[in-house]
């Protein structure tokens, strides 16, 4: 059974309603799932499939219970070439720094090696109130690619 850790990035949490509902849905399809709040660096796989679900706080900043897991990827340098990843931001058009802090996280991990899967989505809170709906499209092209990765 294939495992995905979600790890979120959340202000208002958002970003944690919508891991979850991902979650579930991948559980349906026989994954093995852990939803992750804020991990460190130690408590998370260097090797396998992350799914990262980060709202955009400020001005494109990262909400601050991811930051530490960021500064540790970027001062430890691990080397992540063994691990897949996908990326969903949440954020709102009214700001030029639209899903900036999904947009920094999948640049640092590209810089370790990691190899995202698939294309990021990003949703807009001003066309998407309800942004597990349009993450509930997007997982299930998402878990194909990931499935075919097994073969």
């Amino acid at each position: 059974m294939t495992k995905v850790t979600l790890i979120t990035g959340s202000t208002m949490g958002s970003a944690e309603y919508v891991a979850e509902h991902i979650a579930e849905i991948l559980e349906k399809y026989g994954f093995d799932t852990e939803v992750t709040y804020g991990p460190s660096l130690k408590e998370l796989p260097t090797k396998g499939i992350w799914l990262i679900v980060c709202s955009t706080h400020g001005a494109g900043d990262l909400p601050e219970n991811i930051q530490p897991l960021a500064k540790e990827i970027s001062e430890e340098k691990p080397e992540l070439s063994q691990l897949n990843y996908g990326a969903i931001g949440i954020g709102s058009k009214e700001y030029d720094t639209f899903c900036g802090a999904i947009h920094k996280l999948d640049q640092l991990l590209k810089d370790h090696n990691a190899k995202r899967v698939g294309e990021t989505l990003e949703i807009d809170i001003l066309e998407h109130e309800v942004p597990e709906d349009l993450a509930e499209i997007w997982i299930e092209k998402w878990k194909d690619k990931i499935i075919d990765l097994d073969k």
